[in-house]
């Protein structure tokens, strides 16, 4: 069946706000804006969200090829191959240059939401989030093994998030941090980032309790709505949130010239 014009508006307007929340929620350390696309740079920190072009309106096609060249030149200038997060908000006719020119596609995340009224999240247990941003950043970089070099970037991060942010963090007996968590709240939404469970503790519950913990926590300050973000391959992930009553709301994949890869 075909989808009714309505119907599209409907979900650009879904999409335009998780978009948007998610910038919100993990802040690059400059956006600026070409037309309606808005091209995020972080030095600090590599992760492909926070350095990459995120057109924002299907109906911006001025001049794609030239916006292109010029976005190189300012990702080389950073130290960073140029990307493009292509979302339903991406107009298809850079779509079709991007396809044309031969631009890879890779690293397809699913965008999950739920209705936090409609999830059972009675036998999740009260937990009070951590209130030390560096303790946090130590856990984070434990569980998801990354280098110590990449402490300062995410601290950075981390301080530049706006709204209400929730720190969980999970030990074991020796008070070594297996799994971590944010929560942040942005009016009614509740969007969960950075999480992860370290690989020896995995499949033990352990990601579902901090997930349910981290929801609760923010249904009691009044959001109704939560979101993940969730790669595509990432079936054990994906799994997690269909259980807790998760759904896809849309997908997006990102796109690098030939030979480029990330």
């Amino acid at each position: 069946m075909a989808i009714t014009e309505a119907e599209k508006l409907k979900q650009f307007a879904v999409v335009r706000r998780l978009e948007a929340a998610g910038f919100r929620a993990w802040p690059a350390t400059q956006t600026f804006f070409d037309g309606t696309w808005a091209v995020r740079l972080t030095r600090s920190f590599p992760a492909k969200r926070l350095n990459s072009i995120n057109p924002l309106d299907p109906s911006d096609t001025a001049d794609i090829p030239e916006r292109l060249r010029r976005a190189r030149r300012t990702f080389a200038e950073n130290g960073r191959s140029v990307i493009v997060r292509q979302s339903p908000l991406a107009p298809p006719a850079l779509v079709e240059h991007l396809d044309g020119e031969g631009w890879s596609r890779f690293a397809e995340s699913i965008v999950m939401t739920c209705d936090l009224g409609k999830v059972d999240l009675s036998g999740a247990l009260e937990r009070i989030p951590i209130r030390d941003p560096a303790r946090y950043v130590t856990a984070s970089l434990a569980v998801h093994q990354r280098p110590a070099s990449m402490r300062s970037g995410l601290a950075e991060i981390m301080q530049s998030i706006r709204p209400p942010c929730g720190m969980f963090v999970r030990e074991n007996d020796d008070c070594v941090p297996i799994a971590v968590a944010l929560a942040i709240q942005d009016n009614d939404l509740a969007g969960l980032l950075d999480v992860a469970v370290a690989p020896d503790h995995q499949r033990q519950g352990i990601g579902r309790d901090l997930v349910s913990t981290a929801l609760r926590y923010s249904m009691h300050k009044g959001a109704k709505s939560g979101w993940v973000q969730v790669e595509a391959d990432n079936e054990a992930g994906l799994s997690l949130y269909e259980r807790i009553g998760f759904r896809e709301a849309y997908r997006y994949v990102y796109r690098a010239p030939p030979g480029e890869a990330q």
